[in-house]
């Protein structure tokens, strides 16, 4: 046998079907928002990766997937989207085909982190970016999209974290002063943040190591040195957040781990995550359209990116379940006897066009083992068609739950099902969650 990756995983059904169905409502939430999807690259040219997420980045200088071309050219499994979404905004100029662009992508991104709970060296991100516009309505209403998305989710006990990291004019004060308060504490830091401390001190603030937190919270915050636009602009999005009823928490330590963010950043985070709590991120990065060859007038931006196994991982616990609980075919139909396949297979196919999701048994084998693999294959509901049922235009309706069952005329069964089962399109929802 040879072994998977470190750091990599299959996904197996049924939890593959619940990643379908963060995807399937994410793209629902998306496009009531009028943003439209992007598919860019998964490798693109190293350099990409180094101007606009920054070379001091632990992402560019330890976690990147680069290798050389047979010509030379350095590449790079893309770690994140938003410099590959940006590179494609540039390329094509979309500020000329309208003055907002709103883009979405779903796809694999590559780190080499460390592997642990809910973090992978391939993982799925669902992420969006607005790009074209510096306005506080921009922020909140992203940030409302996302609240929007985690209500419809059914995820409860998450929290927003809201800060503003300036811009380039006041990033050089607030350095210096986080630079003269770190000398003197710098030994009592881990390793990592001693070299952050001198390649990018900002990154300090984003340490996850428990030590050294009481030393951080000693540190300057940002929200001092913010110029009178930043400040402004940030007062903006609070009240408009406020008036919109989004619940929000100021983090003056908040920063994200990209060199390319400005202003306003924020994460939402959730408590069944445990330590590592982050549950989706973001913020703007208003420079970097212009970083990367763009127009300054068409530069604004503000994106997130979700993990998708950690959205799952939340759902999970929201919906009380360790593993995926999927109904992948809400109706199962037993066929007793061999000659009765025929119409086994003719009633199946009558169902999947109306859009409830069936399987259809192994035809003459046993009823009760083709209960047991109704139960093995998660439905809820069986339909029976045997001799007698066939002959008589009916087929016999049962609820796998207590084992209840009836007969029900052939005429009358989407009516019953849609009572019973559900409407059409309903069957791959989970159990107990009702329709997403």
């Amino acid at each position: 046998m040879i072994p998977s990756i470190k750091g990599t995983r299959d996904i197996l059904p049924p939890e593959s079907d619940l990643f379908l169905e963060v995807e399937g409502l994410a793209r629902e939430v998306l496009h009531l928002y009028r943003f439209a999807e992007i598919r860019t690259p998964i490798f693109e040219r190293t350099e990409l990766f180094a101007r606009s997420v920054g070379e001091a980045t632990d992402i560019v200088s330890k976690e990147m997937y680069t290798f050389p071309d047979r010509d030379d050219t350095s590449l790079t499994l893309r770690p994140e989207a938003t410099a590959s979404v940006v590179r494609a905004y540039v390329a094509h100029r979309l500020w000329e085909r309208a003055s907002i662009s709103r883009l979405y992508y779903i796809g694999p991104m590559f780190r080499r982190e460390r592997p642990q709970k809910g973090r992978y060296r391939q993982f799925s991100q669902i992420g969006a970016e607005v790009l074209g516009s510096a306005l506080p309505q921009v922020d909140y209403e992203l940030l409302e999209m996302l609240c929007s998305l985690l209500e419809r989710a059914r995820i409860q006990g998450w929290e927003l974290r809201l800060n503003s990291v300036g811009c380039v004019a006041d990033r050089p004060r607030y350095l210096a002063a986080l630079r003269a308060q770190l000398e003197p504490v710098l030994p009592s830091l881990c390793a990592d943040c001693q070299r952050r401390a001198v390649s990018n001190p900002l990154r300090v603030l984003d340490c996850k190591v428990e030590q050294d937190q009481p030393i951080i919270a000693r540190l300057p915050t940002l929200d001092a040195y913010l110029c009178g636009e930043c400040t402004s602009h940030f007062a903006e999005v609070q009240r408009l957040l406020s008036a919109g009823g989004v619940p929000f928490t100021l983090a003056p330590r908040l920063v994200r781990g990209l060199d390319y963010y400005t202003r306003t950043a924020f994460e939402f985070v959730q408590s069944s995550l445990g330590g590592q709590n982050a549950l989706l991120g973001g913020g703007r990065y208003d420079g970097l359209v212009e970083a990367l060859g763009g127009p300054r007038t068409a530069g604004a931006g503000i994106g997130f990116a979700i993990g998708e196994d950690r959205f799952v991982m939340a759902l999970q616990a929201a919906r009380g379940a360790t593993d995926a609980v999927f109904a992948g075919a809400a109706i199962f139909i037993a066929v007793p006897g061999a000659p009765q396949q025929t119409a086994a297979l003719s009633l199946a196919r009558d169902l999947r066009a109306a859009g409830w999701a069936c399987e259809v048994g192994e035809a003459g084998r046993k009823l009760g083992r083709q209960m047991e693999l109704a139960a093995r294959s998660q439905a809820r509901w069986a339909l029976i068609l045997g001799e007698t049922e066939v002959s008589q235009g009916v087929v016999q309706l049962k609820r796998l739950a207590d084992g209840s069952q009836r007969t029900v005329a052939r005429p009358a069964l989407f009516a019953t099902l849609t009572a019973e089962v559900g409407a059409p399109g309903a069957a791959a929802t989970w159990e107990g969650a009702g329709t997403v």
